[in-house]
């Protein structure tokens, strides 16, 4: 499961200790599926979960102690082909040694909430998962102190979900992040580091099926059905991200490779011929491209660490006290 480092202009714990909370975010997850797996296997007698769609899914420290679990199950033996990711978590990077750092007690707590009875160890897999993508989102907008309003768009947004979800967890993914150029607010597109390059993502998803026409010029067609419409060259956005990032790399003396991508998982791309170091990824291309992201096994670097910090030197944040959080919840 990648880690959500930045989403748009939002508090991130990220930005206060990045060598800390990447292997402190994976131990977590770790300790808690084992925690709630072991509860399913031995068959306890526990209380329901409730289903929680709202964003207020995960308890705050104080309630630490009291871990909600689901009915008494029978344990059933399942195959060992199912033991994907969360048996298989490197929580090691070249930074930290990961035995230095001491637990927070004032991190956010996650407590799974069933939604259903899991009759297998694959449903109960996925359960998990879901939930925990929830908690991801509080982890990457919320510290000690301050918090951020997270726009429920995210929690129904099916390519933020997968990455995270299907991603390794050295993986660091930005979420349209906010930065300062020159003091000025800039919005970027997708950017996912990865242990070996930096990888800038560029997503047109407009009608399914929508063909996209391109060139060189300031304005592509967009083709759905049998109307044309104009649409500004997509390219432009990518290649400035790329320049951005590229000089703040330059800036920080980072020296990691920069890919760019053009994604539609609902569309189709037709470009005639390539265009350096850019790689079109649409539905057809798409499964094979995630795919090969998703089969890497590397652990986090060093350089991947320094390239993270270099962005999260320059971007934006929009949050709130916790203190006027609380006074605002309780006035409504």
């Amino acid at each position: 499961m990648a880690q959500l480092v930045k989403l748009q202009d939002y508090i991130s714990r990220y930005q206060i200790d990045l060598t800390r909370y990447p292997t402190q975010f994976v131990r977590l997850k770790k300790n808690q599926w084992d925690r709630v797996k072991h509860q399913w296997q031995t068959g306890e007698t526990l209380p329901d979960w409730e289903h929680i769609e709202t964003q207020e899914d995960v308890v705050e420290p104080k309630e630490k102690d009291r871990f909600s679990f689901f009915k008494k199950l029978i344990f059933k033996r399942e195959s060992p082909t199912i033991e994907e990711d969360l048996e298989e978590m490197d929580v090691s990077n070249e930074l930290t040694n990961e035995d230095e750092i001491p637990e927070e007690e004032t991190t956010l707590f996650f407590e799974p909430k069933i939604v259903y009875q899991p009759q297998t160890l694959d449903e109960l897999k996925r359960m998990f998962i879901d939930q925990f993508f929830h908690f991801q989102l509080k982890w990457a907008s919320s510290t000690l102190r301050e918090k951020s309003y997270v726009d429920p768009r995210f929690l129904r947004d099916s390519l933020l979900r997968n990455m995270l979800q299907q991603l390794p967890d050295s993986y660091l993914v930005f979420y349209y992040p906010i930065i300062k150029v020159k003091k000025a607010p800039v919005e970027l597109d997708i950017v996912l580091l990865t242990p070996t390059e930096c990888i800038c993502i560029t997503v047109v998803e407009q009608e399914n099926m929508a063909v996209y026409v391109g060139n060189s010029e300031r304005f592509w067609i967009k083709k759905v059905g049998k109307e044309d419409k104009k649409m500004l060259n997509p390219l432009i956005q990518l290649n400035r991200m790329e320049s951005i990032i590229s000089q703040t790399f330059v800036s920080n003396n980072v020296e990691m490779p920069i890919r760019k991508v053009l994604l539609t998982r609902n569309g189709y791309i037709d470009y005639p011929g390539t265009v350096y170091n850019i790689q079109f990824t649409d539905k057809r291309e798409f499964p094979k491209w995630f795919m090969q992201l998703k089969r890497s096994s590397s652990p986090m670097k060093h350089m991947q660490i320094r390239a993270a910090q270099a962005i999260l030197q320059t971007v934006q944040t929009t949050s709130f006290n916790r203190d006027i959080w609380n006074t605002e919840k309780h006035e409504e």
